[in-house]
């Protein structure tokens, strides 16, 4: 019985996919690695959601809560993109921070147009990584993926769009 229950452990998931093993690893490994930035980059916007201050908190916080929130929508649908894959996804933090792109930041105080300026950054550069993501998926012929980044980089460019207007210095 014992027997079973390791060979059980170590099984190949097997999921079918009529993507080439090749394309399959390469494109779940792309994915596995936005994982892990779409993970700091949650944590990320709910630290600065948690500890934004100032004239604008109300407006801030809202903004960043909601922002939050459909950056976490993501995370299900990456991993089980993975899954589907026939691939194995992330399974601790520890691999989230060997992975992760997405810098954290850890400082006692941020001011909140510094806040918005990272996290705008952060996006600008998830966009980049998931463009090239698309183009993995692209010559691997899974357009699934391809999709679903598709609808991820106008999410993303819609959270800079308001990072950016938000954070905008009045002129005057």
């Amino acid at each position: 019985m014992a027997k079973d229950a390791k060979s059980r452990r170590t099984a190949n998931l097997a999921t079918p996919t009529d993507l080439g093993a090749n394309a399959a690893r390469e494109v779940a490994g792309g994915l596995n690695i936005l994982l892990a930035d779409v993970v700091a980059l949650y944590f990320k916007t709910k630290n600065f959601h948690w500890h934004v201050s100032g004239p604008h908190f109300r407006d801030y916080h809202l903004m960043l809560d909601e922002q939050a929130t459909e950056i976490d929508a993501m995370t299900d649908v990456i991993a089980e993109r993975v899954r589907k894959l026939g691939c194995s996804t992330i399974k601790s933090v520890g691999q989230i921070k060997k992975l992760q792109r997405v810098l954290d930041n850890d400082a006692d105080y941020v001011t909140p147009l510094d806040m918005l300026a990272e996290l705008r950054e952060d996006n600008q550069q998830l966009v980049k990584h998931m463009r090239i993501l698309h183009e993995v998926c692209d010559e691997a012929g899974d357009i699934a993926t391809a999709s679903l980044i598709e609808n991820w980089v106008d999410e993303s460019e819609k959270r800079v769009w308001f990072l950016f207007e938000t954070g905008r210095r009045t002129e005057g």
